[in-house]
């Protein structure tokens, strides 16, 4: 099961930090990701991080900015969003991928998903 926190309402320029917690089962063995989905569009890709945090990958659009981190010994998995955009505003979801190899991106790839969390951004 995973529980994501730390989303809520911040303006333009703003940093949150979302976290993800992880129970039921070892999540050091898994790849984390961070994905997003905004009213009417399709969930995308944000943020993934090895089972081990020895690499990670990042959508073109928040590169620079966010940076996903791991505490496999607390379960948990973290999502430092800095230079928030308006156009960051998802509610965003959490989620282990047992892919062995290369960082899974697609949301197909995980099969373990937290409930979501709404960042807003204003202008």
């Amino acid at each position: 099961q995973l529980q994501a926190s730390g989303g809520g309402l911040v303006q333009a320029g703003d940093s949150l930090r979302l976290s993800c917690a992880a129970s039921g089962r070892p999540f050091s063995t898994y790849t984390g990701g961070w994905f997003r989905q905004a009213p009417g569009k399709e969930r995308e890709f944000v943020a993934a991080i090895s089972w081990s945090g020895g690499s990670s990958k990042y959508a073109d659009s928040v590169k620079g900015r966010f940076t996903i981190s791991r505490d496999n010994a607390k379960n948990t998995l973290n999502l430092q969003m800095n230079s928030l955009k308006p156009e960051d505003t998802a509610v965003y979801y959490c989620a282990a991928s047992g892919t062995l190899g290369a960082i899974v991106t697609m949301p197909t790839g995980y099969g373990y998903w937290g409930q979501g969390t709404l960042v807003t951004v204003s202008s």
